[in-house]
Parts: C-alpha cells; sequence; structure tokens
C-alpha cells in the first residue's frame, strides 16, 4: 500500500497544527548558539515521542510496524578535572567566554601529553570535546611564543570552516587563523603564508599547493610546532595510504629548516613556551571510536602515538531505531515511483516489481515529518544524487500540507559551490533551516548545536560512520532520536534483522597501506620534485621504498646523481590522492555559461554522460555534451518525464596470486587482477511507470584498473553433486557474487561501492566456475585482504543473508544489486544457497597454503 500524500493526510495537519499552537511558527528563525532544541517549547516531542509519532504516521495507518529494533543508549555524566597549570589565564577566560569553564578528563590527559611533546591520538565519541584535546596545546603554545605556528587538516573543507569559526571565536591575540584551501582568494593566499600561525587547511591542498611551494611556506614551516590532524579515521584505504605519504612529506620539509620547535618534556623556552627540538612538529590526533587507533595513526603518521580512548564527556541518551520501508505489492501500471528515484536501482533492471519502498522516499517523508513537528532534522544519504531526491521530495510534501514551509528543507553535498555551501552551513547554524539532506560532507565533526534528530538513509558502510552520524544529534547534552532506513540491499536487510551486528559491538579498524607500490611510487615522485631524495628519505617512506625507487629510475621518473635521486621532468607529478581519476568535470549550463558545480571524473560516465537526468537543489537538467578532454559536461535545465539508467560492461583477468586455499574441490584466493570496465549505453525510464522507452548508445572511453582481488573457484562436479545444474550455475554465481559484495562491509572498513565483482560458470585464468570481488581503487585498498583472511565469517554471513530473506526468486534485498552493469540477469537464489554451502564446507576442512609460484 502506498503511503499517503501529506496533503491528503489529516494527521500530517495534525502533527503541524499541534505544532503550531505549542509556539512553534514558521518560518522562524532560531538563534545562532541556542538551537531549536533550546528555542523550542517543552511541549515539543522528545526522542521517544517523536519515534512513536513516526511509527504511528508511517505508511498511512497500514498493519504492522517498520521498526524492527529500537536501542537505547542511556545517558550518563561527565568527569571534569582542573584546567593544567600550563594552560594561560587568558585562554582560561577565552574558552570560558564560549562556555567551556574547566575540560573532560580525556581532554585534559590527551592535551597535556600534546604538550609535553608526545605525539597523541584521542579516540573519543562524537560531541566528546576532541577540538579542545589540540586547541589547548596548540594555542597556549602560540600564545606563549609568538614564532610558533599550527597546521591543522580536516577532511572536508566544511569543517575546516567550522573549526576556524571557533578558533576566531576565542578571539585570541596574535593567533591570526586562517583557511588555505582550494576556496581561498588568491588575493588572500600571500597574506596567510606570511602571516597566519594557525593555517586551517586539507591534505589535498597541503599535497598540491603547500608542499610544492615549501620554500615560499619556509618561515611557517620552521616554527611549526603541533599538525593537527582530525578525523583521523576518514583515512582509509587508498586515499589514507595517499595521506600518509603526504604527511611523511610535511615531516621531511619540516626537518629541512632548522629551528622547528616542538614541545618535550622539561624543555622550555624563555617565553615559558616550549623550545625548539630537532625532531619536528608534535602530531596530535582526532578519531571518531575505532579499533587500535594508536595502530592506526602510527601507520598513518610513521611515528609512535600514544592513544587516549577513554570517553569522560557527558552524553544524553540516544533512542537508535532501525526502520524497514515495507513490502509493497506490484502496482498496477508498474513499479512504484518513487524507487525509480533511487540511486539503490540504478542500473539494477526493474523489469520485476520492487520488492521494498524506496529508502529515499521513505527517509523524505521521515524528514518531512520531523520538520512539520518543529524538529531539527540531519538525513545523511549516500550519493549526490540521493541526497537532492530527499531534499527535494521533502520540501514539495511540506508545501503541498503547508505553502512555504519547504523553505526549512535543502541539500548539501560536495560539488556545491563554495557560496552555496557556506550559505547552507550558515543557515543550518542559523536555525533558518530546519531539515538538511547531506551526504557524508556533514559527518565529521562540525558543531550543529541543537540538533534532535538524525535519518540515515541506508547503511553508511561502516559502524564507525554510523555512530559518528548518529551522533550529529543530541550535542547540547539532549534526549536524541537516531533512524537507520534501511535500503533494499543485502547488508541493510541483514542488520535490521540482525542488530547484535551493529550494537554491542566494537567498531572496526581503520585500513591503510603505505606499502602500496600505486601510492608509494607516485608519492616519492612527489617527494623528489620538491626536493632530491636521499638514503635517509628512503627510511622515512618506509617499507618497499628502496625497491619503488629503483623500479621509477628503471622506469625513467628519477635520475640518480651522488646527491640523491631527482625528478627528470619539468612538470610536477599528476598524483590524485582521492582516486578520483584527475580533475573535477565542471557542470556548466550552457545557455548561460554558469558554473553549477563539479562532478569527479570516475562519476562522470554514469552521471553526466550525454543525455543524463542531472539535478541540482531540486531544479532537472539534461546533459547535452561531455567533453572529458576539457573536463566539462554542458546541461540545459529541463523536467523529462524519464530517468535515466547507464549500463557497464566487466572484464577481467588475473595478474598473479599472492596465497590461497587448496580446500578440494573449492580453492580460496587472494592477488592482484586487471579489471577493465566501460559504460556502453543508458535506459530512459517512464516516471510514472518504469516502464524503459529506449536503450541509447555511449561512445566512452573504457576505464582499467590493476587492484588486488579475493575469488574462489568450485569445481562443476561438486556444484552437480549438491544440486546446482549447469543452467543455473552463472546465476547461482551471479546471485552469490552480489550478495558477498554486500555484506563484505560486516569484515572490512568499506562499503559496497568501494569494490566490485564478476562471476562467471568458466574464467579462462581459473578454467573453473569463479566468483571474484575486487578493490575498486588502483593497487588495491586492503579490503580484498580482509576478506580472504575472514573468508569464512564472510560468506557464512552471505549465505544467512541470502537464506533468511523472505522473498522467492531474489531482490535487492538479497542478490539484486544496484551496480550490476547486466541488469540483473542471470540470478538463481536457491542455487546461490547451495553454492555457498560447497564452499564453507570444504573452507572448514583447509588451513591456508604458502603463496602459489605465479
Amino acid at each position: 500500500m502506498q503511503r499517503r500524500r501529506p496533503d491528503r493526510d489529516p494527521a500530517f495537519r495534525r502533527t503541524y497544527e499541534s505544532a503550531r499552537v505549542q509556539g512553534v511558527t514558521f518560518p522562524a528563525t532560531v538563534s545562532a548558539g541556542t538551537g531549536v532544541g533550546d528555542s523550542r517549547p517543552a511541549g515539543r516531542p522528545g526522542a521517544g515521542e517523536l519515534l512513536d509519532l513516526l511509527r504511528a504516521r508511517a505508511h498511512g495507518g497500514t498493519t504492522g510496524t517498520p521498526v524492527t529494533h529500537v536501542e537505547r543508549v542511556p545517558a550518563r555524566p561527565g568527569t571534569v578535572v582542573d584546567w593544567p597549570e600550563w594552560v594561560p589565564a587568558e585562554l582560561r577566560a577565552a574558552l570560558a567566554g564560549q562556555g567551556v569553564v574547566a575540560p573532560w578528563r580525556h581532554q585534559a590527559e590527551a592535551a597535556g601529553h600534546a604538550y609535553a611533546g608526545r605525539h597523541v591520538v584521542v579516540a573519543t565519541g562524537t560531541a566528546s570535546g576532541k577540538s579542545l584535546a589540540y586547541q589547548l596545546p596548540a594555542l597556549a603554545t602560540l600564545l606563549a611564543d609568538p614564532r610558533a605556528t599550527v597546521l591543522y587538516l580536516a577532511p572536508t573543507k566544511a569543517l575546516a570552516a567550522d573549526q576556524l569559526r571557533a578558533v576566531a571565536a576565542l578571539g585570541l591575540d596574535g593567533v591570526r587563523p586562517a583557511c588555505y584551501d582550494g576556496d581561498t582568494p588568491r588575493a588572500e593566499r600571500d597574506w596567510i603564508r606570511a602571516h597566519s600561525r594557525f593555517v586551517l587547511t586539507n591534505p589535498d591542498m597541503l599535497h598540491h599547493g603547500i608542499l610544492p611551494g615549501h620554500a615560499r611556506w619556509s618561515a611557517f614551516l620552521r616554527r611549526l610546532a603541533f599538525v593537527v590532524v582530525d578525523e583521523c579515521h576518514t583515512y582509509r584505504g587508498v586515499f589514507g595510504s595517499h595521506v600518509a605519504h603526504v604527511l611523511r612529506r610535511l615531516r621531511r620539509q619540516a626537518a629541512r629548516y632548522p629551528g622547528t620547535p616542538r614541545s618535550v618534556p622539561g624543555q622550555r623556552g624563555a617565553a615559558g613556551g616550549p623550545g625548539p627540538a630537532p625532531d619536528g612538529p608534535v602530531f596530535v590526533l582526532a578519531s571518531a571510536t575505532s579499533g587500535d587507533p594508536a595502530a592506526a595513526a602510527e601507520r598513518l603518521t610513521g611515528l609512535p602515538v600514544t592513544a587516549i580512548t577513554e570517553d569522560t564527556a557527558p552524553r544524553g541518551g540516544l533512542t537508535f531505531a532501525l526502520w524497514e520501508p515495507p513490502l509493497l505489492p506490484p502496482p498496477t501500471g508498474g513499479p512504484d515511483p518513487a524507487h525509480l528515484a533511487d540511486e539503490v536501482t540504478a542500473g539494477a533492471g526493474l523489469d520485476a516489481a520492487p520488492v521494498r519502498r524506496s529508502a529515499l522516499r521513505e527517509t523524505a517523508d521521515l524528514l518531512g515529518d520531523t520538520v512539520a513537528a518543529g524538529v531539527r532534522t540531519l538525513a545523511f544519504v549516500r550519493s549526490r544524487r540521493g541526497a537532492e531526491v530527499i531534499a527535494t521530495t521533502a520540501r514539495r510534501s511540506l508545501d503541498e500540507a503547508v505553502p512555504g514551509l519547504g523553505a526549512r528543507v535543502a541539500a548539501y553535498r560536495s560539488g556545491y559551490l563554495r557560496e552555496e555551501r557556506r550559505s547552507l552551513e550558515q543557515a543550518l547554524l542559523g536555525g533558518e533551516l530546519l531539515g538538511l539532506a547531506s551526504t557524508s560532507a556533514l559527518e565529521l565533526g562540525v558543531d550543529l548545536v541543537g540538533l534532535d534528530a538524525v535519518l540515515i538513509c541506508g547503511y553508511p558502510g561502516t559502524r564507525a560512520s554510523l555512530w559518528q552520524q548518529a551522533g550529529r544529534a543530541g550535542r547540547s547534552g539532549g534526549e536524541a532520536l537516531a533512524v537507520l532506513v534501511a535500503r533494499d540491499d543485502p547488508l541493510d536487510t541483514y542488520l535490521v534483522h540482525h542488530p547484535e551486528a551493529l550494537f554491542g559491538r566494537p567498531v572496526e579498524a581503520t585500513v591503510l597501506d603505505p606499502a602500496n607500490p600505486y601510492v608509494l611510487g607516485p608519492q616519492l615522485c612527489c617527494a623528489a620534485a620538491e626536493s632530491p631524495l636521499t638514503p635517509a628519505d628512503l627510511e622515512l617512506f618506509g617499507e618497499g621504498a628502496k625497491e619503488a625507487v629503483d623500479a621509477l629510475v628503471a622506469g625513467g621518473a628519477l635520475r640518480r646523481r651522488p646527491t640523491g635521486w631527482y625528478w627528470r621532468h619539468t612538470g610536477r607529478p599528476e598524483v590524485d590522492l582521492r582516486g578520483t581519476g584527475g580533475a573535477p568535470v565542471d557542470v556548466v549550463e550552457s545557455s548561460t555559461g554558469r558554473l553549477l558545480g563539479t562532478v569527479d571524473p570516475a562519476s562522470s560516465h554514469f552521471q553526466v554522460h550525454p543525455g543524463a537526468v542531472y539535478l541540482h537543489q531540486g531544479v532537472s537538467y539534461v546533459v547535452d555534451d561531455l567533453n572529458l578532454d576539457d573536463g566539462c559536461a554542458l546541461v540545459h535545465a529541463e523536467e523529462p518525464d524519464w530517468s535515466t539508467h547507464p549500463r557497464d560492461v566487466t572484464s577481467l583477468s588475473v595478474v598473479s596470486v599472492r596465497s590461497y586455499l587448496d580446500c578440494g574441490p573449492v580453492g580460496m584466493f587472494l592477488g592482484e587482477v586487471d579489471v577493465t570496465s566501460q559504460v556502453v549505453s543508458y535506459q530512459r525510464r517512464r516516471l510514472a511507470s518504469g516502464e524503459v522507452l529506449a536503450t541509447l548508445p555511449l561512445d566512452l572511453p573504457a576505464r582499467e584498473l590493476r587492484t588486488v582481488a579475493v575469488w574462489f573457484t568450485v569445481s562443476p562436479e561438486s556444484l552437480a553433486a549438491a544440486g546446482v545444474e549447469a543452467a543455473e550455475v552463472p546465476g547461482a554465481l551471479h546471485a552469490a557474487e552480489h550478495a558477498a559484495i554486500g555484506l563484505l562491509p560486516l569484515v572490512a572498513t568499506c562499503d559496497r561501492w568501494d569494490i566490485g565483482g564478476l562471476s562467471t560458470a568458466n574464467h579462462p585464468d581459473t578454467e573453473a566456475p569463479t566468483v571474484f570481488v575486487y578493490d575498486g581503487h588502483p593497487g588495491g585498498a586492503g579490503f580484498a585482504e580482509r576478506a580472504y583472511r575472514a573468508a569464512s565469517a564472510w560468506l557464512s554471513a552471505t549465505r544467512d543473508a541470502i537464506a533468511e530473506c523472505g522473498c522467492e526468486a531474489g531482490c535487492p534485498s538479497c542478490v539484486q544489486s544496484p551496480k550490476c552493469g547486466n541488469g540483473n540477469n542471470p540470478l538463481a537464489k536457491p542455487e546461490a544457497v547451495r553454492v555457498l554451502d560447497v564452499v564453507l564446507t570444504n573452507l572448514a576442512k583447509m588451513a591456508p597454503a604458502e603463496p602459489a609460484d605465479t
């Protein structure tokens, strides 16, 4: 049964009228710093009441409940300690003016380690005040030593801008904080280099701008006392491996300039501040709660790091609900149009009716409900398109019920211009916006005071991200509500019915591999371009550096001289930290020349191919042309009655085998593979019915990727013995592949968009039925290795997710994939269970063998 539209739903109007009678006005402006949670009257719904309201209104009053589990995290008090004696009175007074009268114990402990010269990572929960842990030693040093400088690194521009607001609000003389990133006007950059003592930037700008121009930054680097690495748990996979070497390059350049100050126990300068030490700045890292944060921080920095993990901050109670959209019967005339807007179904093939209501539509309705109740809410969604769809749908629903109320909802995502992002951030902080649909750009650290509820559209891939997103609400200490809305996806379905996999379990360890040769080689080229490499530098860059340099010399990238290894070319090495494939593609309105936003190159083939529908702040555009050489997509405004869904093809070849398990009829392998993929066509589907109107060819270049994969082979004889007929083998392997990709985040710190897969009934390199799952990053990201080591647990969960699903022939909750280039055809659900039974039975008998000689 379809959910009622708000304009036909008396309950929606009653919710709005109830809020209005209680004193909530729309569109009212909430004072900055107080938040809706503080300014609304006492009669507004609390977390439990709000959940009951949402549950009662769900699906137009149909029977049953979408809530599969409710976890209540109790409130706890905080532990306050005295200010450390080295914190100057001026800083204490400034913090008191911002409402910070004393530190929590973990803040003081971490700050003490840093001020004493020890590298430290503070890994505590969301809203635990990690910022103060690095602000105390950094600002105390800047006040005590007028020469010292501090470099702050954030993974997103929004977080750096938020930290700039916080430091600037203290009003400390001589600190002169400033953001230096891609949005900084060039006229301001010279002033920042010359005068700012607290520079806030991101790894990309450090890599592309600061380190290549280190001579212009020599005064700043010479005095660098602290390097703050905020939200360091986000530096994982290939991105994290690149950032690890960027930090080593920073350490290397700082060491080239004598006189770098550092806090050292018992050693103070004439002004009472820290005295200089020869081994560089102190690193202070902040992380969400993660598994083994000290080891991750040491891999990231290449330095010994002390971990502070006990969270002593107070925490308001949290009601955390798991929400599964309902199963829907096939509506007359075709699929539910709401599904067609969902990124989960893009390219998934909709020849059969959708099984569940779209998670995007469900989240949009919940966002509208909470805004109507006067509850300040942030909805997280995994894709840019999803954020646009949720915001647009919620706005329309609210405006249909109460004209003008939709203006209190907006989307927030990467790809917006700087002015748009800053305007949205200010509107949310100031209270002009009550609801925001955001990608993970607002997951990190930004202090969104007064949020009462968080909606999470689809499992974000890791428990660390899940708790980070849920922690955005309740930051003022009050009760908060978090709702995880499950997508039609094997992992999401598994989790909402197995809450023990989410709650009461430690979060994942951060996975990164600085020795990845596809990262190490390019980063050594960058270092050599900045200044010649020496044998001592190779020790700094760690395992594999000497072999990588020798390969670079043999390949003509570096030249050996008595004084070191030199970069041979005139231009700088082109190295992309985030693996997006180069410079962003500009999206330009063809009639006006107006820049609408940007798309990363890796996504451009899917999002802005010729004929694609592109969404921007609720406005629909159609792509006229994609010029990859110029990095530009030309679009025109149009609202067609169809959606677009790209289709791609993939081939894979085995390069080498690193390790394997010989389990008789089953083999489990880990090794390197070459993957070739190409977007070859796209479908136009009618919005009203899902009918395929046309399949149109595309002429886009193929993309090639050498990466790491885990794969298993099964002998045809064992499959036949298990009751899998030869005709069903392709569909059985295809279904098992999809489900295995969906469940891999249970054992590896990734999400399904980090990985890919391929299955075949007879692969030419293995000469057997084979299922491959590979890392979607050059050189691998460590995910396949995790899958290989935890193969039994991973494939057991995969088997259970398929077997326990209530569908007959397979659905997005078990074996259909949102990324399938073959339209989810063929699929054989019962036979996939039998295939996995054969694999698991034989895996249980064997132990790892030595790597094969290949």
